[in-house]
């Protein structure tokens, strides 16, 4: 059961204001489904497959699910008007479905349907969008804003789609997913065309890759970031992860760029292939990077034409100079000259990440999303380098997700820090003290010698103080694993709760004034 929003209402996703209707008979030939109806001219205007979101005239599409399936909620979307339903054998079966006197499109797997008839729906709008498509573990988030401040700074209309938040030329929408779904997604994008929009980064999930989301939709760039340990309670195992994201390569994608400082990488390059990285060779690589005392990194770009362009990035870690250099590389296959692509570094800003609360306090506090064993490593390791003082971590690691992490984290964050506070993120249905417990088996697996002290405080609220309270001048305060992310959710009841509030909350507590 989904989650509940503590005093809010789910709203539908945005619509385009109008679209044709599209025969039946034409998204059953195009999908090869099987066509069930008295009249197969019958036509369709809008896709969606939550039944509290139909309106007049859409094709219901109900999935089936691991623990439901769609077609029980038939009834509804019928009595709010739905036109037709799309579903498989099973679906077509059941009473509500059968006896509804509608039009029934049946497909073997409607899931991996969905996307392509979707966008025929809403009139193919990721053909007229020069859509980049952002995936990997870690940096999906900070690409994609730096590839929007680089199309921003060439003067194109933009979109965002993404885990922090949807934009449509400027107007922002929170994000329910990294990547919506798959008539959510076509519907976001025939929005964006009436609006103006021409380009759009877009994050790409494994998750949408491996359920149709993204399916129907064309890309101008597709770009893969990095692969580390995450969502092994989805995928079996580190392949099967890796080769669902290598989807977004499978020709949907019209140019490819791609990190290749991991072996992950080097198995996506083709001769076609654009190439980044911070540590060989490869089409754009960076040299001299230095990190100032408030963070912002200088660096030389060397790009594929044999220049060298000095750029800056207002934000610390070697993963970030990779990031950028995957944003460049993306920005360039687009058409975007130099110029602008430095510029929109230079001014880019990526809410939660390596994001500072600065209260005109004498230590520096951080909120971070980190919440994957290598990148709180990477998260720790770039503000390490840049702090004489000591590193106070407040962490935890949500439930209801892979499990396999959690000592991993812990270990990976008492390892370098000088206080770790282990917390509760996200517990979700699962107990919080386990999920606690694994952290803390993990953190004291480490030798003595070789970490800093752990303590164990539930209350997200009291360990943020706490690590707070501790601070002293010149250290740094790092509240990782939830970043941009206003709630909490426990117990299935998402409760608001802000990093950034509570953090600067604490210290204001100690007296500092703003």
């Amino acid at each position: 059961m989904p989650a509940k929003l503590e005093g809010k209402a789910v709203t539908a996703p945005p619509r385009p204001s109008h679209t044709d209707p599209v025969a039946l008979s034409s998204l059953a030939e195009a999908s090869a489904a099987r066509l069930i109806a008295r009249s197969p001219e019958t036509t369709v205007t809008g896709a969606t497959l939550r039944a509290q979101h139909v309106r007049h005239g859409d094709l219901f599409a109900a999935l089936p699910g691991a623990r439901v399936h769609g077609a029980d909620f038939a009834a509804d979307a019928i009595a709010a008007g739905a036109a037709a339903v799309l579903t498989d054998e099973a679906g077509a079966a059941r009473p509500a479905v059968r006896d509804s006197g509608l039009p029934v499109l049946v497909h073997d797997d409607p899931r991996a349907a969905l996307g392509p008839i979707a966008a025929m729906i809403y009139g193919n709008p990721s053909a007229k969008l020069a859509i980049i498509g952002v995936t990997g573990t870690s940096g999906k988030t900070t690409t994609s804003y730096m590839i929007e401040s680089g199309l921003a700074a060439a003067g194109h209309t933009t979109g965002l789609i993404g885990t922090v938040e949807t934009r449509i030329a400027g107007e922002r929408l929170a994000s329910a997913f990294t990547t919506p779904e798959a008539p959510d997604l076509q519907a976001l994008l025939a929005v964006m065309v009436e609006r103006g929009v021409t380009h759009v980064p877009m994050e790409v999930s494994s998750h949408a890759l491996a359920l149709g989301r993204a399916a129907g939709t064309k890309f101008a760039v597709g770009a893969f970031t990095n692969l580390s340990q995450d969502h092994l309670d989805f995928h079996p195992d580190m392949e099967d992860y890796f080769q669902t994201k290598a989807l977004l390569f499978d020709g949907r994608s019209a140019r490819e760029v791609v990190c290749v400082d991991s072996e992950w990488g080097r198995r996506l390059v083709t001769p076609e292939t654009v190439t980044v990285s911070t540590t060989g060779d490869a089409d754009w690589t960076a040299s001299d990077a230095h990190t100032s005392l408030s963070g912002e990194q200088s660096f030389y770009i060397h790009t594929p034409d044999g220049a060298k362009v000095a750029a800056t990035l207002p934000m610390p870690g070697t993963f970030n100079i990779a990031n950028a250099l995957v944003a460049a590389a993306c920005l360039s296959a687009a058409g975007v000259g130099i110029d602008a692509i430095v510029s929109g570094l230079s001014t880019v800003q990526v809410p939660g990440r390596m994001e500072r609360v600065d209260l005109g306090q004498d230590f520096t506090a951080v909120v971070d999303y980190s919440h994957k064993p290598e990148a709180v490593a990477l998260a720790l390791d770039a503000i390490k380098a840049r702090s004489d003082g000591k590193v106070i971590v407040v962490l935890g690691c949500g439930g209801d997700r892979d499990t396999a992490k959690r000592p991993v984290m812990g270990a990976e964050a008492a390892r370098r820090s000088d206080l770790l506070v282990v917390t509760d993120d996200n517990p979700r249905s699962e107990d919080p003290a386990a999920i606690r417990a694994a952290m803390l088996a993990g953190a004291e697996s480490v030798p003595e010698a070789e970490r800093g002290e752990v303590v164990v405080i539930g209350d997200r609220r009291q360990a943020i103080a706490t690590a707070v309270a501790r601070a002293g001048s010149g250290d740094v305060v790092v509240v990782a694993g939830k970043g941009h992310e206003t709630g909490q959710e426990i117990a299935g009841v998402v409760h608001p709760f802000s990093d950034r509030d509570e953090l600067a909350a604490a210290i204001r507590s100690r007296g500092v004034r703003t």
